[in-house]
């Protein structure tokens, strides 16, 4: 029987798109839906939006099947970590429930670099951003219940662009609410274009090891939550202020694939050499997923390895 209309895996999606642009130097954009006038002028006035039913369940079921694998340690060399040890005798289960959260799986996995440049996805971000877009980071979150959240921060205090132009694309993997740990947003908070300071915080059970932005002008009651079904994207500024707090669940993941986006056109002064200029540092281990690289001159680096982030179970000093 053949697949059913909606059922194509990422990677089959992704390259009908490419052989539908053989030839030309930009991916053929999908036309937009009715709301996603709305939705783009929602990110840009409050700094977040969501894309509803972006990935089918299909899709979902894919990532989250890659997810294992990796959680598993399947598909790398790459050893994650304190908690790689002693795998093979755990069950799927237990084998996802080690982890919190695991920096750039794409490198592992072309099911989750395919899902970088979802054609749903960019078409919201060629929309918001420019023509040209860029990724230089993914994080698979697991999240079991337990695990703690992360205190209020903004993206661009992290990865920090030339032209405040940092988004991210919150794939939900589950359905997130407000038991298992969804999103948080102070609508707005990026209009100001403000970095606040962040250091320290204390709640370890709640928030990991996370840092905490502080001394910024919004309370925690104009906060709000960001429940989602599965399949839908969160799309929100690298300056928005957001957080997410503890899978209160009795039972249950709160998984989401997280992909971090910018200009084609803006350096990325990050993680910096000893020495380098930051007017003119240029992180290179990106992949383009619109448009064209004004930078292609200067070739690409393989400088991301994949890890794990520590969290007060595994790993947190604190």
């Amino acid at each position: 029987m053949g697949k059913q209309a909606g059922s194509l895996s990422i990677i089959e999606h992704m390259s009908a798109v490419s052989s539908s642009t053989a030839g030309s130097t930009r991916p053929v954009i999908p036309r937009p839906n009715a709301g996603d006038d709305a939705l783009i002028e929602q990110i840009r006035t409050d700094g977040f939006g969501v894309l509803r039913d972006a990935l089918s369940p299909a899709e979902v079921a894919e990532v989250n099947r890659e997810a294992l694998r990796i959680c598993r340690s399947d598909l790398s060399s790459v050893r994650l970590g304190q908690a790689d040890a002693g795998r093979d005798g755990l069950s799927d289960d237990q084998a996802m429930r080690r982890y919190l959260c695991i920096h750039h799986p794409d490198k592992m996995s072309q099911v989750l670099r395919a899902a970088m440049s979802h054609p749903r996805i960019v078409d919201v971000l060629t929309k918001v951003i420019g023509p040209n877009v860029k990724s230089m980071q993914s994080m698979l979150f697991i999240k079991s219940e337990g695990k703690p959240g992360q205190a209020w921060h903004q993206d661009e205090y992290f990865i920090p662009t030339r032209d405040r132009s940092l988004h991210a694309a919150w794939i939900a993997l589950d359905d997130a609410t407000l038991d298992n740990g969804c999103l948080w947003v102070l609508p707005g908070s990026h209009a100001p274009g403000i970095i606040y300071p962040a250091g320290k915080q204390d709640d370890v059970a709640q928030f990991g090891c996370t840092v905490q932005a502080y001394d910024f002008p919004y309370t925690d009651e104009q906060a709000v939550p960001v429940e989602v079904a599965a399949g839908s994207v969160v799309v929100f500024n690298g300056y928005l202020l957001h957080r997410s707090l503890r899978n209160s669940g009795a039972r249950g993941y709160r998984r989401a694939l997280v992909n971090h986006y910018m200009s084609g056109e803006s350096l990325l002064p990050w993680q910096l050499a000893e020495g380098a200029r930051a007017a003119v540092g240029d992180y290179r281990d990106i992949v383009v997923v619109a448009g064209s690289d004004p930078y292609a001159y200067k070739g690409l680096e393989e400088r991301r390895r994949p890890y794990v982030r520590p969290d007060g179970d595994s790993g947190c000093d604190r």
